[in-house]
């Protein structure tokens, strides 16, 4: 026999037992699932206070992309983008946003100067109507600029504060899995103020299903998406990719151009959650197939040297349901030459950041340089790489130059306009 799920309503109110503590409201309607048993399922149309988490340098265009869903009121910050939406609109953007990382649920935000506030803070939230005992959890904790210090501490007494809340109202607690949870909760402490969030995602959402083997110096498809909706591309001309490596870049440009949502291949954690509502999320699903379209032949092209590179650009492209629509040649740069009178192309070079790589590279800076120059005219030429030093010796003159993050390392995207 089932046992009654108790699913939360999302609704900001301050909790009167506990001064400045905001805390998500509870007031379930009662419904009946297929088995009878009784369940307290959350309006559709409650509105969450999410966060995208977004690579440093991409907050705008994440902003952008929740625009273009209909979340209007996305407010961009340091180090991602804070919104309001109903259950549609969180299951949407995990399925549809391309720069963003992870996309979180804010739960409570409360004052924490110390291990009894944490303690107090985590456990006043009524986790027994999130996660039952027969779940598992995991906790990810960021500290910045706060009296504790320690993430492994904060993790751990966070989850002893649910568990604990879970036994007291159930009876028995839920276990940890750190590789596959049930429930992600994430801990985010600033200047001793924590915000505790529910992780949407699952899984980072750069995972998105399709790179099967990771090359060397593999560039995050997050950060691949931000730089081809830098160059503002959008499926109307050729884009060509003369490093390719495994792919990333022509998959993602691909997946603008072909109206595909790069989370169609993959799952989510809220897939997980008590409340899931697996109807709506077929028809969001089913609505984003019935506008993905076919790209023509030789609209994203990707060339690369390493014939091992380019058999795992093939198998990712097949992976992200673009088998046969994007096309790899087997090229040395020197051998680059685009076809058409405009188009973009897209250059990751190695950075040199091991000592003595840096003189090695220059000649192939240098080569770039020349290659775009000579038979890219009418093109528009981006590079990216974090290497300013190296960059120079492409000897053309930037017309933009946009600042994103590879990981730690502080990037330029090079805009060229080739004449």
């Amino acid at each position: 026999m089932s046992k009654s799920s108790h699913i939360l309503r999302s609704g900001i109110h301050t909790n009167n037992s506990s001064k400045n503590r905001t805390t998500v409201a509870v007031e379930p309607s009662t419904v009946h699932n297929s088995e009878g048993a009784a369940a307290l399922i959350p309006k559709q149309n409650a509105l969450h206070n999410c966060f995208a988490a977004v690579p440093r340098g991409a907050e705008e265009l994440a902003a952008a992309e929740l625009g273009t869903l209909g979340l209007c009121d996305a407010k961009p910050g340091k180090g991602g983008v804070a919104f309001s939406t109903d259950r549609a609109g969180l299951y949407r953007a995990n399925l549809w946003l391309r720069t963003a990382s992870r996309v979180l649920v804010q739960l409570s935000q409360f004052p924490c100067a110390g291990p009894s506030e944490l303690y107090a803070g985590v456990h006043d939230i009524a986790w027994q109507n999130l996660i039952t005992p027969d779940m598992t959890l995991a906790v990810d904790c960021s500290l910045r600029d706060s009296a504790l210090t320690h993430s492994g501490f904060v993790a751990l007494k966070t989850k002893d504060a649910i568990v604990d809340r879970i036994r007291e109202a159930c009876g028995s607690r839920p276990n940890v899995d750190t590789a596959s949870p049930d429930v992600r909760i994430n801990v985010h402490l600033h200047k001793n103020v924590c915000t505790v969030s529910l992780d949407s995602s699952g899984d980072s959402l750069d995972r998105r299903g399709y790179r099967l083997e990771r090359n060397e110096a593999p560039l995050r498809e997050t950060l691949a998406a931000a730089v081809v909706a830098l160059t503002g591309w959008d499926g109307s001309i050729p884009l060509a990719d003369p490093m390719c490596g495994s792919g990333t870049i022509p998959v993602e440009a691909a997946l603008v151009a072909a109206h595909m949502p790069p989370g169609l291949q993959r799952s989510f954690g809220f897939q997980r959650w008590l409340d899931f509502d697996k109807a709506l999320w077929d028809k969001i699903c089913s609505d984003a197939e019935a506008g993905i379209r076919r790209l023509p032949v030789g609209l994203v092209t990707g060339y690369d040297l390493d014939n091992r590179a380019l058999l795992l650009a093939g198998r990712n492209t097949s992976k992200a349901g673009l088998e046969g629509q994007i096309h790899f040649f087997h090229a040395a740069l020197q051998e680059f030459r685009p076809e058409g009178d405009k188009g973009v192309v897209i250059i990751n070079p190695p950075y040199g950041k091991r000592l003595g790589e840096e003189e090695d590279l220059r000649e192939l800076y240098c080569q770039i340089g020349d290659i775009m120059k000579k038979y890219c005219r009418g093109w528009t030429g981006y590079v990216l790489t974090g290497n300013l030093e190296l960059a120079k010796y492409i000897g053309l003159k930037a017309s933009r130059r946009y600042v994103l993050y590879n990981g730690a390392i502080e990037c330029r995207l090079l805009k060229y306009d080739l004449y």
